[in-house]
């Protein structure tokens, strides 16, 4: 068989084949699914952290250097995450996906990324200028958070395959994760901000709200909140 029709038979078959789905309780692995049409569907909060202007970065710095910020921050970013309870679904080149599931999701999510406000500033940056006294970069980065049903599936072929994440939360969060206004902030919808408890929204000495309601005008002026507190774990 060609790869003309190889190609069409895959397609063909992955079309008309009729789709299993389960309700998860968990977040599925990438051996919970088969590579046919196969899917795990589960209410969840995506949470999405971006690195700002990174191409800068990777064109002014050593390779060396670049790949120690990717690291840092990567690294600290997986560790906040994982303590929230969130999953890691993805390291996507300067940009991390977490996924939080449970009655508390949403606070949980937000809990995290106020988090790694503070890792960004009190433990990257402050380490990068400790120890690069004559280089006055400082990293930026956007985390974005939504919440929708959520329908996975496996993708790719044998032996070289990886899980998709299809539903609203894995987009929006995505999207609200590019928003770049030039400093470090925390984007969520909606739907996120009406299921914080106290703990998520409520800061400071004052009790004040952490949030405020923007417009997303490329999203016709949707309603989200942002955030540029940070949490000291």
């Amino acid at each position: 068989m060609s790869l003309k029709d190889d190609l069409i038979s895959d397609a063909r078959l992955i079309f008309r084949t009729t789709w299993t789905k389960r309700n998860g309780q968990v977040v599925p692995e990438l051996e919970n699914l088969r590579l046919g049409n196969d899917a795990v569907e589960l209410d969840a909060t995506v949470l999405y952290a971006d690195m700002t202007d990174s191409t800068k970065m990777v064109d002014s710095k050593t390779p060396e250097k670049s790949a120690e910020i990717y690291k840092a921050y990567m690294q600290c970013s997986a560790k906040i995450i994982k303590e929230e309870g969130g999953a890691i679904t993805a390291y996507d080149g300067d940009r991390i996906m977490a996924i939080f599931i449970g009655n508390s999701k949403n606070t949980t999510a937000a809990k995290a990324a106020l988090k790694l406000q503070w890792g960004l500033r009190e433990v990257i940056n402050r380490e990068f200028k400790a120890y690069y006294t004559d280089d006055d970069y400082q990293l930026n980065h956007t985390v974005g958070i939504d919440s929708s049903k959520l329908f996975v599936s496996r993708i790719g072929v044998r032996n070289d395959n990886d899980l998709v994440w299809v539903g609203r939360a894995a987009n929006y969060a995505a999207k609200l994760s590019a928003i770049s206004e030039g400093l470090s902030a925390v984007y969520i919808t909606d739907a996120v901000y009406n299921a914080l408890n106290e703990s998520s929204k409520l800061g400071g000495p004052n009790r004040q709200n952490m949030w405020e309601p923007l417009f997303w005008n490329t999203m016709n002026k949707m309603q989200i909140y942002r955030s540029t507190w940070q949490w000291t774990p």
